[in-house]
């Protein structure tokens, strides 16, 4: 699902000086690219988006004026070399809220008024509940990878983009105790629920752990002010029955 740019009505008169059309796709690309991947520097993104680094750093230069992106140090492997680090770009808190849903603070209004006259019980109720829908929409969509825990991954950041998560699989790197890849979101459609109710968070991490059938690790949050939420995965562990297994065992069950 491609996320677009939205317009702010403060700030520089538009009608003189904002973006055209085509600028404004390249903004939505910019910022989707940066969603998915980022840090990403000038150079990675002219590279994707097939322009000059000059191009892209205007793009940039601009949406870092309207506070849509921040710069975040490059890591490198082996330290800091001589000279400058490369400048790399993320999503900033606003740049996140711009990409949400003009319904995400109807929702969290909605889900405090809930909490205040039903209790904070029904509050994590209603997540659980929600989140065993998608997880049922997300097993359908999920093929039997015969115990292939980064194939199922993959399949699964799939979906997830296709709901607005800017998703990816990641590998971890070489040198860590337990093999495995990281599941990255670079977007939450519900990030505004999220901060206030973190049970969101919680129960998609079940989720997924019932989904690829081991069990998982949250370890960063853009609840927490990181620019991405990162699972780890691991990828040598023993099975757990996931929720599709034991749907189709069920079923077999009842012919």
């Amino acid at each position: 699902m491609l996320i677009t740019h939205r317009h702010s009505s403060e700030g520089t008169d538009r009608s003189t000086h904002g973006p055209n059309g085509v600028e404004t796709r390249t903004w939505d690309r910019v910022q989707q690219l940066l969603a998915e991947d980022g840090p990403l520097t000038a150079a990675d993104l002219a590279s994707r988006l097939g322009l000059t680094p000059a191009a892209v750093r205007r793009h940039l230069d601009l949406l870092a004026e309207q506070g849509a992106i921040e710069e975040r140090e490059l890591a490198t492997a082996g330290g800091r070399g001589r000279g400058r680090p490369a400048r790399a770009y993320v999503l900033s808190e606003a740049g996140h809220a711009g990409m949400s849903s003009d319904y995400a603070d109807v929702a969290t209004s909605a889900l405090r008024y809930f909490a205040e006259h039903a209790g904070a019980d029904a509050v994590g109720e209603f997540a659980r509940e929600r989140s065993a829908q998608l997880e049922r929409r997300y097993a359908a969509q999920l093929p039997s990878t015969g115990g292939d825990v980064r194939a199922r991954a993959e399949a699964l950041a799939s979906v997830l983009s296709a709901d607005g998560f800017a998703a990816t699989i990641r590998s971890t790197g070489a040198g860590l105790p337990v093999a495995g890849v990281q599941l990255c979101q670079g977007h939450c459609p519900v990030l505004h629920v999220a901060a206030e109710f973190p049970v969101f968070c919680d129960v998609e991490t079940e989720a997924f752990s019932r989904l690829l059938g081991v069990g998982v690790e949250r370890r960063t949050t853009l609840v927490q002010g990181e620019h991405v939420c990162t699972t780890f995965i691991p990828l040598d562990a023993l099975p757990i029955t996931t929720s599709s297994e034991t749907n189709n065992s069920d079923e077999r069950s009842n012919l």
